[in-house]
């Protein structure tokens, strides 16, 4: 199993930890962020934390995985290879989160909800509306990391392979923005809160 200290060291090697003043999708500012897509980007390094992140998850019994697109794609796919069950995915319609390309999950299905990072735990939430919606059992949220910091607001168990406290603080009390610094804005969604 991976340890903190090596699953740090394989953020930083791939230049998925950041450091500086950035405004999160969520909408809070932090003095550095993690893009797991640079994290993800060499295959076997992806399989190998899915791998790693199916291991906690399989104990549930999950019957499929479902993730939200964008950020949860590759970490779902490569943890549902790994768990041996098929792979799903919600994506964003004018604003609403839902499931396309034919799609569906079944009444009663066993499911884990699996995503690269989990700040505020909305896309996990929304995800889970989505298969609640179908009739499916939610049995826990999977992430690589944790940044909730206890903040999330999931009505599941959230697993993570590591837990990452990075502050992080709404504009108006940002001790950085304090300081004049403007910050950088990373990430896949276009302003916080949408898409």
């Amino acid at each position: 199993m991976i340890d903190r200290a090596a699953l740090l060291r394989l953020l930083e090697e791939s230049g998925a930890l950041k450091r500086g003043h950035f405004l999160l999708s969520s909408g809070l500012h932090s003095s550095a962020y993690v893009q797991c897509a640079l994290l993800l980007e060499d295959p076997h390094r992806a399989r190998r934390i899915g791998e790693e992140l199916a291991a906690l998850l399989e104990p549930l019994a999950p019957q499929s995985v479902l993730s939200p697109a964008l950020g949860g794609l590759i970490i779902g796919h490569e943890t549902a290879a790994a768990l041996g069950v098929p792979f799903r995915f919600t994506e964003r319609t004018d604003g609403q989160m839902g499931l396309r390309r034919g799609f569906s999950l079944t009444t009663g299905e066993r499911i884990v909800i699996v995503e690269d990072v989990v700040t505020t735990g909305r896309s996990s939430g929304e995800a889970a509306a989505v298969a609640r919606d179908q009739g499916a059992e939610l049995l826990a949220v999977g992430a690589i990391l944790d940044r909730t910091a206890s903040r999330g607001e999931l009505s599941v168990p959230l697993v993570a392979l590591m837990q990452l406290d990075l502050p992080a603080f709404p504009a108006a009390e940002c001790p950085l923005c304090e300081q004049g610094d403007e910050p950088e804005k990373p990430g896949s969604r276009s302003r916080p809160g949408s898409s």
